[in-house]
């Protein structure tokens, strides 16, 4: 395990209980109005870090979180939450979108990714081509889910690493999470 890995991972449970105590970085929002969304979440697509492009058309029917990553973060250890939600919920897919926006906290490649995740946290869920998540360049998905004018109501992009956006059965975004939200802290 690598120094900076041990950090994190030894850090983690306190920053986490400081945030549930404080209230300090703990952020969500919903579609309290049921808005839907005006374009489809199920006509957009991304490449996955295999090159494999994944229409989400794939995920009809079912709960999404989307999530963008990083590997060296404070909030890595998110990882084994996720991975741990996508394997005990069948209704639940797990989506994650690396991204280096945010302190350059992933500079690996999709490769070195694809391996941090496994060997480090066990991660069968989709993984993403690294590309960005906020900006004018961002990529098609985070678009879609930080333009109310397509996804209906929201236009707040990722504050940070590891912010959650949970799209409903229908394709409708319903909620998003700050960083500081743990998956099983989440009311679905």
């Amino acid at each position: 395990m690598s120094f900076l890995k041990k950090i994190i991972s030894s850090t983690y449970p306190l920053r986490m209980a400081f945030s549930k105590a404080t209230g300090l970085g703990i952020n969500a929002e919903e579609n309290l109005n049921q808005i839907k969304a005006p374009v489809s979440f199920y006509s957009l697509n991304a490449t996955a870090n295999t090159g494999e492009v994944i229409s989400f058309e794939k995920f009809r029917g079912r709960k999404i979180l989307l999530v963008n990553l990083a590997s060296k973060c404070g909030f890595t250890p998110q990882y084994e939450e996720l991975e741990k939600l996508h394997r005990q919920d069948s209704n639940i897919s797990v989506l994650g979108f690396p991204s280096n926006d945010f302190g350059a906290q992933e500079p690996g490649s999709d490769q070195d990714i694809a391996q941090f995740c496994k060997i480090n946290y066990g991660v069968t869920f989709p993984i993403f081509k690294k590309d960005k998540v906020k900006g004018n360049d961002r990529q098609e998905v985070y678009q879609w889910l930080s333009d109310a004018t397509k996804n209906g109501w929201n236009s707040q992009a990722p504050e940070w690493n590891f912010y959650k956006y949970l799209v409903n059965e229908n394709g409708d975004l319903l909620k998003l999470y700050s960083s500081s939200v743990v998956p099983q802290d989440m009311a679905w």
